[in-house]
């Protein structure tokens, strides 16, 4: 019997840093482990004791990427919990610097971080070197999400402005229509990326999802909804999400993997959020999505890429029509009452669904908090799709196999922190005695 080892000692493209190791015994693959070392963050522990209106601005630290999905997820929770509504125009406002949160993540991962692996370079950097007009459509079309962020939260990180019941202050009309000349410009320029994914070479690898994505709201899902979809499954209601999911450790990594209840791990981020809901993209979307040939069901996960451009060209139409019919609102927020309660948020990360539920006491303090990132959630399927990739690394040499296995992992777009490292694959062979 013969057993080859193909090890990861170094891998933080995830969130922390982490390893992989596929198993190959007498030709088969036998084990594919994808284990993740990351410090602990304590943020649910230290949320505890904390005031409801001290929320918002403390998970926006948990990511420098996604931080108004965090912000978005925990208001939502809270506001359920005290029984607060806010009014359509808040919503209107949400929606719209959730579209700057995803033009900016979504810019930065197809041209920065996973172009380079479609195109054959270790870096953005090396990669500007004979693709400088590239790199620089990327830079303009993140700029633009910033800047949109900046003008409704304060700034383009960490934004200050949102709260429970809405913003500290509402974008004035003015702002924000002077932005409207670079959105449009940048849509354009989101479109023709669109098309430039479509070159690319995309490695052979088809799997079987559940796609998991919010649902229960009008439009492409965002910033709200009601329920998860699940492909082939019933619905559950987003307050239910965490009875029908589970997270659980696993012997061989420090952080948490979520399956569904039975076992099955499930996807989550543009491929599901695609499937359920190609039929609400934006008009100018839907249209690239028919042009790109894209199937409903994206079962290849290196084609991610293709169905990230098209959502960054959504939320540039988005945010635009949003612009064109912005009136300043009443109000910048509402109000609501400290309560004992439970409530549950979810909306949709740019890399997928993020959910959090929150129990209140009766001046409105935390008693405890549980927030499922969209990481945890797709940690088992990166680990599933590894495996199903194996085979197909056995045949590449050592360097082929470690950008390989790395380009599958960002395709998952995991975490910002992975923009700096590179993985570190060692191959052992082995010959064992009968």
């Amino acid at each position: 019997m013969s057993e080859r080892t193909f090890k990861v000692d170094l891998m933080t493209r995830v969130e922390g840093e982490g390893s992989f190791t596929l198993t190959v015994r007498d030709g088969a693959v036998v084990d594919a482990r994808l284990a993740i070392f990351e410090a602990p963050r304590f943020f649910e522990a230290f949320l505890r004791g904390r005031g409801a209106h001290e929320v918002c601005d403390i998970v926006a630290r948990i990511c420098g990427i996604c931080p108004i999905a965090y912000q978005m997820s925990a208001a939502r929770a809270l506001e359920q919990a005290m029984g607060l509504v806010t009014t359509p125009e808040i919503e209107r406002v949400r929606r719209l610097i959730y579209c700057g949160e995803w033009i900016e993540s979504h810019a930065l991962h197809v041209f920065m971080l996973h172009a380079p692996d479609f195109l054959g370079y270790e870096s953005a950097i090396e990669m500007a070197r004979d693709h400088k007009p590239l790199v620089e459509r990327g830079l303009r079309l993140k700029r633009a999400g910033n800047r949109l962020i900046e003008c409704i939260g304060g700034r383009p990180s960490h934004p200050v402005s949102p709260r429970l019941g809405g913003f500290s202050r509402a974008p004035a009309k003015g702002a924000l229509r002077a932005l409207r000349d670079e959105l449009s410009r940048c849509l354009d320029e989101s479109v023709d990326a669109a098309r430039w994914t479509r070159t690319l070479t995309m490695p052979e690898l088809s799997n079987d999802y559940v796609f998991a994505s919010l649902s229960g709201a009008e439009d492409y899902p965002l910033e709200r909804a009601t329920h998860v979809a699940l492909s082939g499954r019933p619905s559950v209601p987003v307050e239910s999400w965490g009875e029908a999911m589970v997270e659980k450790h696993v012997a061989h990594s420090n952080a948490l993997q979520a399956t569904l209840r039975d076992g099955t791990p499930y996807l989550c981020g543009p491929q599901a959020r695609f499937f359920h809901h190609r039929d609400k993209l934006h008009p100018i979307a839907r249209a690239l999505a028919d042009e790109l040939a894209l199937p409903t069901e994206v079962r290849n996960p290196f084609q991610s890429i293709m169905v990230r451009a098209v959502e960054l060209a959504h939320a540039f139409a988005d945010a635009i029509d949003i612009i064109d019919r912005y009136e300043l609102p009443e109000r910048a927020y509402t109000e609501g009452a400290p309560r004992a309660g439970v409530g549950y948020g979810a909306t949709e990360a740019p890399r997928g669904l993020l959910w959090h539920r929150y129990e209140t006491s009766d001046d409105g303090s935390i008693v405890s908090a549980t927030i499922v990132p969209p990481t945890s959630q797709n940690q088992a399927r990166i680990e599933a799709d590894l495996r199903a990739l194996g085979p197909s690394l056995l045949a590449m040499d050592h360097a082929a196999a470690t950008v390989r296995a790395e380009q599958l992992i960002r395709s998952y777009d995991p975490c910002i922190s992975c923009a700096t490292h590179f993985l570190d694959l060692r191959v052992e062979r082995e010959a064992s005695c009968e």
